[in-house]
């Protein structure tokens, strides 16, 4: 199959085979390379991974069953009005998809995650599983000690499933591993910014999709082979206009959106897809007490996004409009799931920011399962265009 193909061809079709399997035999096969190890599912959003790999497990992150599932059984167990990653979360789950994972973590997004957690407890009594949350409160010695307390958790839960405690070296060493695939996923982001035509969306997303499920050094050398790789070989570039999508942070838009993006005419240079390979913002110092250090990271210096707590109405929609002009961004498009309470919640507001600032934007919603494209196409076609003309005319 991947004879004739250059490099790059050859990590994108990687990247789509992971993306397509739904049984994640990588994750199998990487746990029966060695007797003993373990695989924890995490949803989207933010969880610290570094607590999962100090233990010697693989993170695994659980992105719902995109457009590829049909729901079931899953639809038994939420409303109507419920978005749908639960559902076709539950679905792997009651079809033995995700037997391979020993345990999973839910992570304070909303409700529904909550709920799921519950729900997880019930259905697969045999795995461990926990709801991590996080802190609403940013000082140190009030939100910063909850988080410790609730890393602290999961650090000990971890350490009795391998039978023994997680010292601070092995979390200091993989906080060092983690800091070295966030770097190389933040040099994969400048570079679509800068050479948007060199590293289309829809690459860059399987690219980061695939740290999902790889180890993260692994993915790590994967991530750098293909913006060297997609350097040597010059792509046309195009009058497209560049945007930032926001909204994407937990159920994922399906692949075909994605590329519907593209095709209308849009430069994506910035995104909230899988935030929690982006989340802290900057290293995390690995030469000190690593709990304290990751609560500080978490408090201080990590994205913005709908589920994440603000201090005071003056931070929000800051976050974003320095991805704008961080990015070169022209506009902006908010693509939320059906029925997600948080970035449909925050959605006014973010505009009313973009507003004030006179940076143009449009809205849509979508379900990991869209179908139809050709209206999002236009939506989004037509956006392109009209950004086009409101520069030229300025």
């Amino acid at each position: 199959m991947t004879q004739g193909l250059n490099p790059v061809q050859k990590i994108v079709e990687r990247c789509q085979a992971l993306f397509d399997d739904l049984d994640f035999n990588a994750v199998k096969e990487w746990k029966a390379a060695a007797p003993g190890r373990k695989a924890i599912g995490y949803m989207p959003w933010y969880v610290p991974r570094e607590l999962v790999h100090a233990a010697g497990f693989l993170p695994v992150g659980i992105m719902g069953g995109g457009d590829n599932l049909e729901v079931i059984q899953g639809d038994a167990y939420y409303q109507s009005y419920i978005c749908r990653i639960p559902r076709s979360t539950i679905e792997l789950g009651l079809t033995g998809r995700l037997d391979c994972l020993d345990g999973m973590l839910f992570p304070s997004i909303c409700d529904v995650i909550r709920n799921l957690s519950g729900m997880w407890q019930i259905l697969f009594p045999d795995k461990y599983v926990r709801y991590f949350d996080v802190p609403q409160n940013y000082q140190d010695n009030v939100g910063g000690n909850f988080y410790v307390h609730e890393m602290q958790g999961l650090r000990d839960d971890l350490g009795k499933l391998r039978g023994s405690p997680i010292t601070d070296a092995e979390l200091n060493a993989s906080i060092r591993v983690y800091n070295d695939n966030s770097a190389a996923v933040r040099e994969l982001y400048a570079y679509r910014a800068q050479q948007p035509q060199q590293a289309p969306t829809s690459e860059v997303y399987l690219l980061v999709r695939a740290g999902m499920v790889l180890p993260p050094e692994e993915h790590t050398k994967l991530v750098r082979e293909y913006i060297r790789e997609t350097d040597k070989i010059p792509r046309p570039k195009r009058d497209n206009a560049r945007v930032v999508v926001t909204g994407s942070f937990c159920e994922q838009p399906p692949l075909s959106l994605i590329k519907s993006l593209e095709m209308a005419g849009c430069y994506v240079v910035d995104d909230d897809y899988m935030l929690v390979t982006r989340w802290l913002l900057d290293e995390v110092p690995s030469d000190g007490d690593p709990l304290q250090e990751l609560a500080k990271a978490f408090l201080h210096r990590s994205a913005s996004m709908p589920a994440k707590y603000d201090n005071t109405r003056e931070e929000k929609g800051v976050f974003l409009l320095k991805q704008v002009k961080n990015r070169g961004a022209e506009g902006v498009v908010f693509a939320a799931p059906s029925f997600c309470d948080p970035a449909l919640l925050e959605r006014p507001m973010l505009q009313d920011v973009l507003a004030r600032h006179k940076v143009p934007y449009t809205a849509f919603k979508y379900a990991e399962n869209t179908g139809q494209m050709a209206p999002i196409r236009e939506q989004a076609g037509t956006f392109a265009d009209s950004i086009k003309l409101w520069s030229d005319a300025a």
